[in-house]
C-alpha cells in the first residue's frame, strides 16, 4: 500500500512538473516571438523617410486607389511598374509609424495605405515575372503588416494574405538558391504577423538547413555561388541576397530558442569573408568581371553597407576581427590590407587583391557557362563579357557608368573577333568549348590559365595571367582566326581620368584627346596605371568621348533612352585579319605614377620564359617565383642549370629560397588527373603529406608525384612546402 501510494505522489509530481515546464516554455516561446518582431520592426523602421517624397508620394495619389503616372496594364517583364505602387504603400506606412517624421500617425497616410492596398487586392495584379509575385510584392506587403497591420480593417488585412500568400515553400521560386531563402524569410515574417509559432518554427528550421554546400544551385564548396544549373557565378548577386537573408534571421533570433547553431553561422561567416568580399574590391565595391545582366542596370557608386559583417559580429565570435576590419574598411576608418590570390574553381573566376589594387579573371570551360542569360532584357550585350574579362581597380569607380557608351566587342582582358553587328542577345549564353581552364595559388600568389575556343565566332587563343606584389604579366599565344574580321586583345577600356603618356625610343608624349595607331612603343600611362610592351609592338589607343544609351543594353521600362557622352581610354593590341599563331604580351602594373615609370625605363622584375601553345610560362625574379602552364607534357629550362619536365598538362607555382625550392603549388585546369607528375633537376625532400619524391642520382632529377583533389575539389590548388 505504501509503495502504491508513493508511485501515485511520484506520478501526481512528475505531471505537475512537467505542466509547469510546458507552461514556463509557452512563455519563453511567446517572449522569444515578441523579440523577433520587435528587432524585424526596429530594422524596418531603420529606412530613412524623407518628408518631401511622402508629399509628392500622397498629392499623386487618385481617389480610386492607384497613382498617377503608373501604367496599371503593363503587367510585362520589362514593364510593371505596380512595383512603384508597392513600394509607396510601404514607405508610407514606414512615415506613419516613425516618430521622426513630420506624418507620424497621420491619418491621411494611413488612408492612403489603406486605400491602395484595397486597390491592389481588388485588381490582384500578377506581373509575368514571377519574382515580383512571390518575392518583390509580398516584401513590401509584408512589411506594412508588420508596420502596421493591426491598425488596419481585419477585412483588409485578410485580403492582402493571399498576395502575401505567394510566398510559400511551394511556389515555383523557392528552388535551393537564393530566392529560396527570401521566400522562406518572408514567409517567417508573416507567420510572426500572424502569431503562428508553430509554423514558424518550421521554416526557421527551413532557413537554417540552407546553409550548406551544393553541386547544383547554391553555395559551391569553393565559395562561390550558382544560383541556376549553368554554373554562372553569381556570388555577388544571388548569393549576396542568399547571405543577406540568413544573417538577416541569425541576428532576429539570436538568443532565442529559435537561434541557429555554430556551425552554421561559421559556415556562413565563412562564406561572407572568403566567398562574398574575396569577390569584391578591397571588401567594399563592386568587381565588374563578377557581375551579369545587372551590370547594365543604373546605379551610384558607393562601398557596401555594413548591415551583414556587423550582425554577424553580433551573433558569433567567430573570425570576429576580420569581420569588424570590413566595417571599418567600408565605413574608411580603416584603410585596406587585404592580401590575397583566390581561385574560385567551380565558377572559374580569379581574384587578386593588393592593399592598393585590386584585378580578376572571369573564364569558362565546358563545366560552366560563360554568362547569365540576359533575363527580363538585360545585359543585353554580354556576350564577350566572360572571355577572360581582366578588369583592373584602385579606386573602384575606374568604370562605374560607363556601360551605356561601353564598346562590348572590347572587354578588358579579352580576345574578340571585331564583328559589325553583335549577335542576337538569345545567344549571349553559351557553354564552353574546352577542358582546360583554371588556376593555380598558394592564397597569395597565383596564375590563371584559360584555353579559349570561342563558342561566338571562329576563333582561338590560349591565355594566361601571371600575378603579384607590383604587377601582372598577359600573355596570348596560338591566337588563330580565318575570317576576314579583325581580332583584338584588349588590354583596358575604362573611364578616362586624367592624361595620357606613352614612352617610345627613350622620349615621353602626352597625348591629346584623339584615337592612335602606336608602332614599337615601350608603355602607356593612365589614371595610376602602367602597360608595360616587353617586345615591339604596335597597339591602339583611343582617349576621346564616346556616346551611347542605357536602353541599347537594358530594355526595362526604367532604363533611359537619353544619350550619355563620357570620355573613355582604350587600349587594346589588333592582331589582325586571318591570324595563324598569333601572340600578345603585356604587363600591367597599377599603382604607379609618372616619375616611377620614367625611373623604372618600363623595367619590372618579371619576365616571360615562354608563351607558346604548349607552354606559357613566367619568372618573377624579386620574389623568386615561377609559374608554368603545361597545355600539354613537355619541359622548360629555369635557369642556374635548372629544367622541370611535366609529363601531363597542369599548373605549377614554384617558390625559390636561396636557388633550392621552398614551396610548391600545383593544380589540373582539366580536372581528370589523380596525382601530376613532374621531375626538376633540384634535390627535394619534405616529410609533407599529399608528394612522393623519388632522386635519381645519375640524372641528378627528382621526381616528384602529387595528390590531387577530387569529387568537388577537382581544379583546387595543392600548397606543399618543402
Amino acid at each position: 500500500m505504501k509503495l502504491r501510494a508513493f508511485s501515485r505522489i511520484t506520478l501526481f509530481l512528475c505531471l505537475t512538473v512537467l505542466s509547469i515546464a510546458q507552461s514556463s516554455s509557452g512563455v519563453i516561446a511567446k517572449n522569444d516571438i515578441k523579440t523577433i518582431r520587435e528587432r524585424i520592426v526596429s530594422e524596418l523602421m531603420k529606412y530613412e523617410v524623407e518628408d518631401k517624397r511622402v508629399e509628392s508620394i500622397l498629392e499623386t495619389f487618385k481617389q480610386d486607389g492607384r497613382w498617377a503616372g503608373i501604367n496599371y496594364v503593363d503587367v510585362s517583364r520589362t514593364g510593371f511598374q505596380h512595383k512603384i505602387h508597392a513600394s509607396n504603400i510601404q514607405y508610407l506606412a514606414t512615415a506613419y509609424k516613425k516618430k521622426e517624421s513630420k506624418f507620424y500617425k497621420n491619418r491621411k497616410v494611413k488612408q492612403t495605405v489603406e486605400k491602395a492596398l484595397r486597390f491592389w487586392v481588388e485588381n490582384d495584379f500578377v506581373s509575368d515575372n514571377w519574382w515580383y509575385n512571390q518575392i518583390g510584392v509580398p516584401t513590401h506587403f509584408v512589411s506594412v503588416m508588420l508596420l502596421m497591420g493591426n491598425e488596419l480593417s481585419d477585412d483588409l488585412v485578410q485580403k492582402v494574405q493571399p498576395v502575401i500568400g505567394r510566398a510559400n515553400m511551394n511556389a515555383s521560386g523557392a528552388r535551393p538558391s537564393g530566392d529560396r531563402v527570401k521566400i522562406a524569410s518572408i514567409l517567417a515574417k508573416n507567420l510572426i504577423f500572424l502569431g503562428n509559432n508553430e509554423q514558424f518554427n518550421k521554416i526557421i528550421e527551413i532557413i537554417e538547413g540552407e546553409v550548406k554546400f551544393a553541386t547544383k544551385r547554391g553555395m559551391q564548396y569553393d565559395y562561390s555561388f550558382h544560383h541556376r544549373l549553368d554554373r554562372a557565378n553569381n556570388t555577388i548577386s544571388y548569393g549576396l541576397g542568399y547571405a543577406n537573408a540568413f544573417t538577416e534571421w541569425a541576428y532576429y533570433v539570436a538568443g532565442t530558442g529559435y537561434s541557429f547553431s555554430d556551425d552554421k553561422l561559421n559556415q556562413l561567416i565563412d562564406y561572407f569573408l572568403d566567398g562574398i568580399c574575396k569577390h569584391l574590391v578591397y571588401g567594399k565595391y563592386i568587381d565588374p568581371g563578377a557581375k551579369n545582366r545587372s551590370i547594365t542596370r543604373k546605379s551610384n557608386f558607393e562601398a557596401f553597407d555594413t548591415s551583414i559583417p556587423e550582425k554577424l559580429a553580433l551573433v558569433s565570435d567567430y573570425r570576429k576581427n576580420e569581420l569588424e576590419d570590413i566595417v571599418n574598411v567600408r565605413k574608411g576608418i580603416k584603410s585596406p590590407e587585404l592580401e590575397y590570390c583566390s581561385f574560385f574553381w567551380h565558377s572559374e573566376h580569379l581574384t587578386f587583391q593588393r592593399p592598393d589594387f585590386f584585378t580578376s579573371v572571369r573564364m569558362y570551360s565546358t563545366r560552366n557557362a560563360n554568362m547569365e542569360e540576359p533575363y527580363n532584357s538585360e545585359g543585353l550585350l554580354n556576350h564577350h563579357k566572360g572571355d577572360g574579362a581582366n578588369h583592373i581597380l584602385l579606386e573602384g569607380n575606374e568604370y562605374h557608368g560607363i556601360w551605356p557608351v561601353f564598346d562590348w566587342q572590347k572587354v578588358p582582358g579579352t580576345t574578340v573577333l571585331q564583328k559589325p553587328k553583335m549577335p542576337s542577345e538569345k545567344e549571349v549564353q553559351k557553354r564552353g568549348l574546352a577542358d582546360f581552364t583554371g588556376g593555380v595559388t598558394d592564397g597569395k600568389y597565383g596564375a590563371a590559365a584559360f584555353n579559349f575556343v570561342s563558342p561566338h565566332d571562329p576563333l582561338k587563343v590560349r591565355k594566361a595571367w601571371f600575378f603579384f606584389d607590383n604587377e601582372f604579366v598577359c600573355l596570348g599565344s596560338g591566337i588563330t582566326s580565318r575570317t576576314d574580321l579583325p581580332v583584338v586583345t584588349t588590354i583596358n577600356q575604362c573611364l578616362l581620368d586624367g592624361d595620357v603618356f606613352v614612352m617610345k625610343d627613350k622620349k615621353l608624349e602626352t597625348l591629346k584627346k584623339g584615337e592612335y595607331t602606336l608602332q614599337d612603343i615601350d608603355w602607356v600611362l593612365h589614371d595610376g596605371i602602367g602597360y608595360i610592351f616587353p617586345k615591339a609592338s604596335h597597339v591602339n589607343l583611343k582617349n576621346s568621348s564616346a556616346t551611347g544609351n542605357w536602353y541599347k543594353i537594358n530594355k526595362q521600362h526604367t532604363s533611359s533612352k537619353d544619350e550619355v557622352k563620357l570620355d573613355v581610354f582604350k587600349l587594346w593590341v589588333d592582331h589582325g585579319k586571318r591570324v595563324g599563331n598569333g601572340t600578345y604580351e603585356y604587363i600591367v602594373v597599377p599603382g604607379t605614377n609618372l616619375s616611377q615609370m620614367v625611373k623604372s625605363k618600363g623595367k619590372v622584375s618579371v619576365e616571360a620564359l615562354s608563351n607558346t601553345s604548349a607552354l606559357q610560362a613566367v619568372y618573377n625574379k624579386e620574389l623568386e617565383i615561377y609559374q608554368l602552364i603545361f597545355y600539354k607534357a613537355g619541359q622548360i629550362e629555369l635557369g642556374n642549370e635548372m629544367m622541370i619536365t611535366c609529363d601531363s598538362p597542369g599548373m605549377i607555382m614554384l617558390q625559390m629560397k636561396n636557388n633550392k625550392i621552398n614551396k610548391v603549388s600545383v593544380s589540373d585546369p582539366n580536372r581528370e588527373l589523380g596525382k601530376i607528375h613532374f621531375s626538376i633537376a633540384s634535390k627535394i625532400e619534405t616529410h609533407a603529406e599529399g608528394i612522393q619524391l623519388s632522386w635519381n642520382e645519375s640524372t641528378k632529377m627528382s621526381d616528384v608525384s602529387i595528390s590531387l583533389p577530387q569529387g568537388v575539389y577537382a581544379g583546387k590548388s595543392v600548397t606543399i612546402k618543402l
